[in-house]
């Protein structure tokens, strides 16, 4: 009988271990290779020399469809898109804190003054007055320029190499820009390329006037309207070209405004016309365009090798750039033109009309 009674309590203890060590057995296998089981809270740190893998995103949610555009209205409009711009300056394009000069200037009274030295250099003057190029390879960097004439600086016919940086050029109303018929900030009458650069221009109704140049990281604002000695409102253009130039105009990177109401003269932000000749070889590149009747002028129907590339049309005057639209005169199908990754400042591709 006392046989019989501790085998069956050695069974007992047997099946005890037995259950134990399968219960044990099962819960280290769980949180090992169970795919259920749940991550530590804190990630522990890479191998040296081995790559920590990133988590898994967790999938958003699929956006809400545009709505249909009605019968008859073509595509809908694109939403806006997340590269979206405020203004040029919180977009990184230039404005009043990054163009200008950089140093204190002195003052100098030089009136409408005449420049006839080869490779003069201004710098530092604050100018009340203009500048009459008759020379070659003159710079004009750090300064100011205040004129009453119809130009702050006018390059004659004959000479070249001119290069205008770091300056402010703008007017005084009421005299010379307001009856000049013609008048500009900076004027190409020369045979070569000049070079404008952080530069800001103000009040002139046509800012930068050339067949060819490089015009580059420059802020042109608040143009003033103005009527010639006959009484008529003249057009206005943050850059104007009049075609028939033999070298090549790039504009890039500037902020060029025309806030001009369109029954004052307002015309473009970059006006490209064929005036005197067929419009060629123009670099319209990376730059924030607004304003005027349209924000761009495209050359016209003869125009060749007009790249306008990676600009921003900005809504800040006109919900359409300008006040008729971004975009006119493109001629789509001239040799070497090209129009690529323009958008408005809201992020919505910009396509010249057929």
């Amino acid at each position: 009988m006392t046989r019989n009674r501790r085998r069956l309590v050695a069974w007992l203890l047997a099946g005890v271990v037995l259950a134990v060590v399968l219960t044990l057995y099962d819960a280290d296998r769980t949180g090992v290779s169970d795919p259920k089981a749940a991550p530590s809270a804190t990630p522990s740190a890479a191998l040296p020399g081995t790559a920590t893998p990133a988590p898994t995103a967790t999938p958003s949610p699929s956006a809400t469809p545009s709505p249909t555009a009605p019968p008859g209205t073509g595509d809908p409009s694109p939403a806006p898109s997340p590269t979206a711009c405020t203004s040029p300056g919180a977009c990184g394009y230039p404005d009043a804190n990054s163009t200008g000069p950089r140093i204190a200037l002195e003052r100098h009274d030089t009136g409408n003054m005449s420049v006839k030295k080869d490779s003069t250099v201004i710098k530092g003057w604050d100018i009340r007055g203009s500048l009459d190029v008759y020379a070659n390879d003159v710079t004009v960097i750090d300064s100011r320029i205040t004129s009453t004439n119809w130009w702050g600086i006018n390059l004659r016919p004959g000479f070249s190499g001119l290069k205008v940086l770091h300056t402010t050029i703008t007017a005084v109303p009421g005299k010379g820009p307001d009856n000049g018929g013609v008048n500009y900030a900076v004027s190409n009458m020369g045979g070569s390329s000049i070079e404008v650069g952080w530069c800001d221009i103000s009040v002139f109704g046509n800012a930068l006037s050339m067949g060819q140049g490089d015009l580059h990281d420059n802020y042109v604002h608040d143009l003033v309207a103005f009527r010639n000695q006959g009484g008529e409102w003249q057009h206005t253009d943050a850059v104007i070209s009049g075609g028939g130039n033999k070298g090549r105009l790039t504009v890039r990177h500037n902020t060029l405004l025309n806030a001009t109401p369109v029954d004052k003269g307002a015309t473009a932000a970059v006006g490209l016309f064929a005036d005197t000749g067929v419009v060629s070889s123009v670099l319209v590149e990376d730059n924030w365009l607004a304003g005027g009747a349209y924000a761009l002028y495209g050359g016209g129907p003869g125009a060749t090798g007009i790249r306008v590339t990676g600009n921003v049309f900005s809504t800040q005057y006109h919900p359409a750039s300008g006040a008729y639209g971004p975009v006119t005169a493109w001629n789509a199908g001239g040799a070497g033109n090209v129009w690529k990754d323009n958008r408005m400042s809201d992020g919505r591709p910009v396509e010249p009309a057929p």
